[in-house]
């Protein structure tokens, strides 16, 4: 799928990429509500549909991933009911032998996500992903998404990376476009981000759901 020999760093996403999005999903749009019905005493759909307008007033903002505005905005602590998830925050399991193949191949792998520095932290210390990488970096450092220009500024100013040189890969076609746009040379779709959910379909980006169908290729060039 890629010319591998022009590529040095592979940047990679974390929720639905790497981790199964299947605990986010759950946690915000299934433990969340309850938790509002019961605190407010009001019933489900009611407190879904609130958390849906809040969630659409700031998508696509830093506000949408930080912990901290959402624990203000629904009065909730968002990091212990977390907690109470952790058994469900799970890799994905064609992520490992990718991330060890890209190691085997003289690959940079570096972790570029949305995610805030607790939920970060948290999931780090849930998973073996830390051991997979070479670094990371929460878009909540450089003060915007990754779906702001300025984000990759800093990144490739940051990791002194040639953006033509790198492999973006993300669950967000969104994302994607945002990279490519910023000059990221090559771009790569996760399909299926949530195990527990149907595919996703990629128009503008190539997408795969296994990492398994880029081993044979990858170790072929090294």
């Amino acid at each position: 799928m890629f010319p591998w020999k022009e590529i040095d760093t592979v940047l990679l996403d974390m929720d639905g990429t790497l981790l199964d999005l299947h605990f986010d999903n759950h946690f915000w749009l299934q433990l969340i509500p309850n938790v509002l019905s019961e605190q407010r005493n009001i019933s489900i759909e009611e407190a879904r549909n609130w958390v849906n307008e809040c969630y659409t007033k700031v998508e696509g903002t830093l506000n949408w991933y930080c912990l901290e505005y959402w624990q203000q905005q629904m009065e909730l602590d968002i990091l212990a009911l977390h907690r109470t998830l952790v058994e469900r925050i799970q890799m994905r399991q064609d992520s490992m032998p990718f991330l060890n193949a890209l190691k085997l191949a003289g690959k940079r792998r570096i972790l570029v996500t949305n995610a805030h520095p607790k939920n970060l932290g948290l999931k780090l210390e849930h998973t073996e992903l830390g051991l997979g990488l070479d670094s990371m970096i929460s878009s909540h450092e450089t003060g915007y998404p990754k779906e702001h220009p300025e984000f990759w500024l800093q990144l490739f100013e940051r990791f002194n990376l040639e953006p033509s040189r790198c492999l973006f890969i993300d669950d967000n076609e969104a994302i994607l476009a945002a990279a490519k746009l910023a000059g990221v040379g090559y771009q790569l779709g996760i399909a299926n981000p949530d195990s527990q959910k149907p595919n996703k379909v990629f128009n503008d980006f190539p997408a795969i759901e296994d990492y398994h169908h880029l081993l044979d290729e990858l170790l072929q060039q090294k």
